[in-house]
């Protein structure tokens, strides 16, 4: 309460908040520097990635697969999550192929074909979905 009733004296009067904001020291103005900053999905490099889809992946189709075979058919929006989940991770697994691809040299065969690597990568992932929906459906 002391400290209050200071600064208000000093706030109060003309005089002494002119003396007040004198002693106080300037601050300097600083120019902010132009920075390039990663983004955060490469800070954790091709490998954290690749964890990252693997994680996804698993807990999504472990969920799937929990709430189709333990006949817990009233949580179906657990089964909404777990394709959303899946997805997330096949989007994850996705960023992952192309920053590996774009970590290599120029001069590096891979590079060259990256329409045959988006087609394998996508052929993979629709032939998974696929076996998936098998497994879902007992055919």
């Amino acid at each position: 309460m002391k400290t209050l009733n200071q600064a208000y004296e000093i706030l109060r009067d003309h005089d002494k908040r002119k003396a007040y904001d004198a002693q106080r020291a300037k601050p300097t103005i600083r120019r902010p520097e132009h920075r390039t900053a990663a983004s955060p999905a490469r800070d954790v490099g091709v490998y954290g990635q690749m964890l990252s889809a693997v994680l996804c992946l698993a807990l999504g189709l472990m969920l799937l697969f929990l709430v189709r075979f333990n006949g817990l058919f009233f949580l179906w929006p657990l089964g909404i999550l777990a394709v959303c989940v899946i997805a997330f991770g096949v989007l994850i697994a996705h960023s992952a192929m192309t920053n590996a691809r774009e970590a290599l040299a120029a001069s590096h065969p891979a590079r060259r074909f990256r329409h045959t690597q988006e087609v394998m990568f996508w052929l993979v992932v629709g032939g998974a979905a696929y076996a998936v929906y098998v497994i879902l459906t007992g055919l």
